[in-house]
């Protein structure tokens, strides 16, 4: 394992606006996890960590903070943070480890060979699950894990159980999880084109199509109680006759002319006195 260095300081200043002063002047800001939970900022220059990080596959390396004006520390590195556009890195945290302890860390599984289910059989393989959870002294630690998927056919999988790591590692994820597939393309059925209602007339919505056609097929010995049904209409009942709805207006007719009666009695004291 590399003897891994770097110098950082102490960063007295937090907060977003300090952190974009350090950032503006070529300084990253980080932050040191110790074995009990507590935490202290710290900064480093971004240009040396970039070159280290380019030197490393994966992040699961260790290496050595020299912090000016205290103790050099064994860290971690457990993460970093990016400009979502840009890239650009904009915080990294670290953790302190003892060489003597046993630690947890996700590391990566990576998918090796052509499988014969995608190049012969025209699958499509599918990656499931990238990392598992491990525990295992700092002297240990892998940078990836691999699996061979040559072999899988349409419809075979790898688990976790599947992955071959050194007894030294102990895989805490469960085993049965799967990894990798390979599975049939999968194809959307197109949708039939909706049926046209027999007896439908060209011309006319579909639903008076369907009512027609469902005229047609009244049993026989039924076409006289068919025709009356239709004429009382849809509720069977028999529709009111016309002249009904005149009565109101002939009672209000009568009703004028009771009006009248006073006027004609009215003249009948002119009279006698002519």
């Amino acid at each position: 394992m590399d003897n891994l260095k770097l110098s950082a300081q102490k960063r007295e200043a937090v907060g977003s606006r300090q952190s974009q002063k350090l950032r503006k002047n070529g300084w990253l800001p980080c932050i040191v996890y110790d074995s009990n939970g507590k935490s202290f900022p710290i900064q480093i220059q971004r240009h040396n960590f970039e070159l280290l990080l380019r030197s490393q596959e994966g992040q699961n390396f260790i290496l050595d903070i020299d912090i000016e004006g205290d103790k050099a520390r064994k860290v971690l590195l457990k993460d970093t943070q990016r400009h979502p556009i840009n890239d650009y890195l904009l915080h990294a945290d670290f953790l302190e480890i003892s060489m003597t302890r046993k630690l947890k860390i996700s590391v990566v599984v990576r998918l090796v060979g052509e499988s014969i289910g995608v190049t012969q059989q025209e699958g499509v393989m599918e990656q499931l699950m990238r990392s598992v959870e491990v525990e295992c002294l700092p002297g240990d630690i892998v940078k990836e894990f691999t699996l061979d998927v040559s072999n899988l056919s349409i419809g075979n999988k790898l688990c976790v159980r599947d992955i071959q790591a050194d007894p030294k590692l102990t895989i805490l994820t469960a085993p049965e999880i799967t990894v990798v597939s390979v599975q049939l393309p999968h194809i959307e059925e197109e949708k039939p084109a909706e049926e046209v209602v027999e007896g439908a007339v060209e011309g006319q919505p579909p639903a008076e199509g369907a009512e027609a056609a469902a005229a047609e097929t009244v049993e026989p010995g039924k076409e006289k109680e068919a025709k009356e049904n239709k004429e009382k209409g849809k509720d069977g009942k028999e529709a009111a006759p016309a002249e009904k709805g005149k009565e109101p207006k002939e009672k209000g007719k009568e009703t004028k002319e009771k009006g009248k009666e006073p006027k004609e009695k009215g003249k009948t004291p002119k009279d006698k006195t002519k």
